[in-house]
């Protein structure tokens, strides 16, 4: 069988499946979601996926991948939990309208390396929530895990009586040909990761949901709570090695607060690099204008020696701290480093720590998220009435919150729409409701007629006729 009738037979068998799956009921799809979530919320089964995603992708840390996979999981199976996906979802008799769930059939889901157990099994849950079947197309550096993890979903859906054939992956080895027959083939792509992928899933001629770069600036103002920022941002910083779009990669601080973040950090393991050993740095990170792939997701000390930066207690450092003044391709570590290493700025007040985010912005990362560590009530709207962001996220750590967290109101997702501003269909973090299509059965309800006069009548006293 040639791999262009693989990936067809893979569509076909799709489709036979989704046609079953469309008559389950609300209970019945539940019971799959929960099927789907116990597939990773199983400590064991988790504890051994987490293992083989590192060893597999050589990305990231064993004990945060645990976490992230049980954590992600969790969070989004309460958020489907008592969520209406099947038939009618909501009446408003006022109105006159009802609305009704539909599937929109079969979903190709574009994965990253970075989190290849989190990541499918967040769209693998969303998916089925609606309905729907779903094949993934894993990077190529997370394929092996991703196979493992698809036999788990399917040994999975058969126990409470769903077609095996609702969750697959294409035939290995992956590649681009393939991704792209899959893309044409299905009836929704929902891409996560390069932003090449993204592109073609929105040139691919079929509906595509893709989300924006990340590349996330934290503003840490005159008022903030230093000792609970630097806390916060080690934490995010550091956790799976930086794997995540929405761990910091530029951190603005307030002239008024620079040095007290700068001893708050260094406490907590992050180091402020010379001159000569940024220049080290940056030469290890970037090679022909392009981040290095040796230097992602590995942990700070790993950065360090491969750039020849040694320091006293050097297995204590968690971060590496460059300070940075201008952003755009002159100055590479503007742009996203997914790994340990933090670029900082000065900002000589608030209005300057905008501006300075707002250059990052056009250079790399727009619309994404932007953080702000205040004691001020209004600063975060200021920077939602002004930024290209997406998303404010006010004193908390970025990577935890941006995805959705126990302790905010997002919706739990690895995947960050980043609206016009990134390129994106979406500005919201993608859910299960992306994954639907929703129809609208209309009636008659009494008339609502106005005149220009209703309308009007200030404008014209303003204005005149």
């Amino acid at each position: 069988m040639t791999q262009d009738s693989a990936v067809s037979d893979l569509i076909r068998r799709a489709r036979e499946a989704q046609k079953i799956y469309e008559a389950f009921n609300q209970a019945q799809v539940d019971d799959v979601v929960a099927a789907i979530a116990w597939v990773v919320l199983e400590p064991d089964r988790n504890r051994y996926l987490s293992n083989r995603a590192v060893e597999d992708t050589g990305l990231g840390d064993v004990e945060d991948k645990f976490t992230k996979n049980y954590r992600k999981t969790l969070g989004l199976l309460r958020d489907l939990s008592g969520a209406k996906s099947v038939g009618v979802i909501s009446e408003d008799p006022v109105r006159g309208i009802i609305e009704i769930a539909r599937p929109v059939g079969v979903v190709g889901a574009i994965t990253p390396s970075t989190n290849p157990v989190a990541t499918p099994t967040n769209k693998v849950m969303n998916a089925l929530k609606g309905r729907n079947a779903i094949i993934l197309a894993p990077s190529p550096r997370g394929e092996a895990v991703c196979e493992e993890l698809v036999a788990f979903f399917q040994d999975a859906l058969e126990h409470v009586g769903a077609p095996r054939d609702l969750v697959q992956k294409l035939p290995k080895p992956v590649n681009k040909a393939d991704t792209e027959t899959l893309m044409k083939s299905v009836d929704l792509i929902v891409a996560t990761g390069s932003q090449n992928n993204i592109r073609s899933a929105y040139s691919s001629g079929t509906p595509a949901v893709g989300v924006g770069a990340g590349n996330v600036s934290v503003i840490v103002d005159e008022t903030a709570d230093c000792d609970e920022a630097v806390r916060s941002i080690v934490a995010s910083k550091t956790f799976d090695n930086a794997t995540s779009c929405s761990s910091e990669n530029c951190l603005v601080v307030v002239e008024e607060n620079y040095q007290r973040m700068l001893g708050g950090l260094a406490t907590h393991g992050a180091i402020l690099l010379s001159a000569g050993e940024k220049t080290a740095l940056q030469a290890l990170m970037w090679v022909n204008g392009k981040l290095n792939p040796r230097v992602i997701a590995k942990s700070a000390a790993e950065v360090a020696a491969m750039a020849g930066i040694a320091r006293e207690g050097d297995k204590e450092i968690k971060v590496l701290l460059v300070e940075e003044t201008g952003a755009g391709p002159d100055f590479p570590f503007s742009g996203e480093k997914l790994s340990p290493v933090l670029a900082l700025y000065r900002a000589s007040d608030f209005a300057a720590a905008l501006d300075t985010v707002r250059a990052i912005y056009a250079y790399q990362g727009a619309g994404h998220s932007v953080g702000i560590h205040t004691r001020t009530g209004d600063r975060p709207v200021q920077i939602g009435l002004t930024l290209p962001t997406c998303r404010v996220i006010v004193n908390q750590a970025h990577c935890f919150a941006t995805g959705g967290s126990f302790d905010n109101a997002l919706p739990f997702s690895l995947s960050m729409g980043c609206g016009s501003w990134g390129g994106n269909s979406i500005s919201e973090n993608m859910n299960f409701r992306h994954y639907l299509n929703t129809v609208r059965v209309v009636s008659k309800i009494p008339p609502q007629e106005v005149s220009p006069e209703d309308l009007l009548s200030d404008f014209w006293s303003r204005y005149g006729k």
